[in-house]
């Protein structure tokens, strides 16, 4: 590492001390623009950079809730407004026991990249609560979202800061948020995406980053001539996301062989195709976040507490959470003749993974290769300020128009040596449109 790269995260780990998923998120992006940063004095006079790793603002709050039991419980709540130099914040909400300041800041900060990179005007932002849908009833759920709603509706709005759905927050917890927002404001406006169809939502949303992954993947093998038909595929996770990539992998004649859950992960040879991928939805609607009874129904093999990375496949998609994928999975992919590795959680490979991929083969980080579900939600923004509904095939279409940009803008400035480097070039790709953007927009 330079030394003032050094320097500059030594300082930030200092202001920010235990924060290591928020480091790690910095570090990457810092060590791809740092050249551009460098060489340009007006960011560096006006501390871009330094501007750029502090969110503009850090909402915390507690949301007290009764349970089923008539018991009061209380978790706590958090919204990080990261940076709205090209739109308003926009970014999901998470409900997972996991979340702390650090996830979120290190999503908050991703996104910011992200939502540049889609050419929508958004800026970024993330949110949620360290509370667990899991083995909660609908009220309990009902009751939390209201409770977490009456203190966020004063911080958000169609124009301000627009939440989206993320881990554990799904169309019904979207309803919900929605429901008490337009109660407290009494007013019916865009201010979350993910909504239901016939009160706003966007068609495909659900299947929006799972479609846009395997539509960046198709223009990273069209850079070699080939195309998904014929290749095997690798898919952790079995939710909305790792659902719509597998949905899209089949129709354009790839085959997925795995999926997988905490509990261990499935592998089928014979592909996951037709009633196999309706089962599932079935099966996360069962909300125990286990895969192994896809084996029971379809008599493939289960391996319990490992991951799918060991699995012989032509390319590899981690669909389901941040550092899913570390050096040792790499090296195996790498040694099992693996071609390409594109990261659909957010952050799903550890930073020594991520830079062996890249130097081995083929490999697109999160920011680039997720990014058609906020692309889809700010798709959903735009039909709202509209107040029109788009066709599935007219989202559709938006949305390969994206992804193919987003796959051009990683080009355009992680070309070299006759390979593109993806990380690179998102990363500067999404900062420099940023960086303009704050710096026309003065010191504030």
């Amino acid at each position: 590492m330079k030394e003032d790269i050094y320097s500059f995260m030594e300082a930030l780990k200092a202001r920010t001390p235990g924060e290591k998923e928020f480091h790690q998120a910095v570090q990457e992006v810092v060590e791809s623009i740092w050249d551009i940063y460098d060489a340009n004095p007006r960011y560096k006079k006006a501390k871009i950079l330094e501007r750029m790793v502090e969110p503009e603002r850090v909402i915390m709050f507690r949301v007290p809730w009764v349970n089923d039991r008539g018991e009061v419980e209380i978790n706590r709540g958090y919204r990080i407004e990261f940076n709205s130099a090209i739109g308003p914040y926009k970014g999901g909400l998470r409900f997972h026991p996991s979340v702390n300041l650090s996830i979120l800041k290190f999503l908050g900060f991703e996104q910011t990249f992200k939502n540049s990179l889609t050419t929508l005007p958004m800026g970024g932002g993330k949110g949620g609560s360290d509370f667990s849908p899991k083995g909660k009833s609908d009220n309990e759920i009902m009751h939390f979202c209201q409770s977490f709603m009456t203190e966020l509706f004063r911080h958000i709005g169609p124009n301000t800061d627009v939440p989206a759905g993320d881990i554990g927050v799904g169309g019904r917890e979207i309803g919900y948020l929605f429901g008490q927002y337009k109660r407290l404001r009494n007013e019916f406006t865009g201010v979350l995406t993910g909504k239901g169809v016939e009160w706003g939502g966007s068609l495909i949303r659900p299947e929006a980053t799972g479609f846009g992954a395997v539509y960046f993947v198709q223009h990273m093998l069209a850079e070699q001539g080939k195309e998904i038909a014929g290749h095997t595929f690798a898919v952790s996770g079995f939710g909305n996301v790792a659902w719509g990539a597998i949905s899209k992998i089949n129709e354009l004649g790839g085959k997925v062989v795995t999926i997988s859950g905490p509990d261990g992960y499935i592998y089928d040879p014979d592909g996951i195709s037709g009633e196999k991928i309706d089962y599932l939805l079935e099966l996360r609607a069962t909300n125990n976040d286990i895969v192994s009874p896809y084996a029971e129904e379809f008599g493939c093999k289960f391996i319990p507490d490992r991951r799918p990375w060991e699995v012989k496949v032509d390319i590899a998609m981690p669909c389901a959470t941040q550092n899913e994928l570390n050096e040792t999975d790499a090296h195996q992919l790498i040694n099992n003749g693996c071609q390409l590795v594109a990261e659909v959680s957010n952050m799903g490979c550890t930073t020594e993974a991520a830079y062996l991929l890249t130097d081995a083969i083929r490999f697109a980080p999160g920011k680039a290769v997720n990014a058609g579900g906020v692309a889809v939600s700010g798709l959903e923004m735009s039909q709202n300020s509209m107040r029109y509904n788009w066709s599935s095939a007219e989202v559709d279409a938006r949305l390969k128009i994206i992804m193919k940009d987003i796959h051009d803008t990683c080009v355009q400035f992680g070309q070299g040596n006759g390979k593109v480097n993806y990380i690179k070039g998102a990363n500067v790709g999404g900062f420099v449109k940023v960086a303009e953007a704050m710096l026309a927009q003065g010191i504030v």
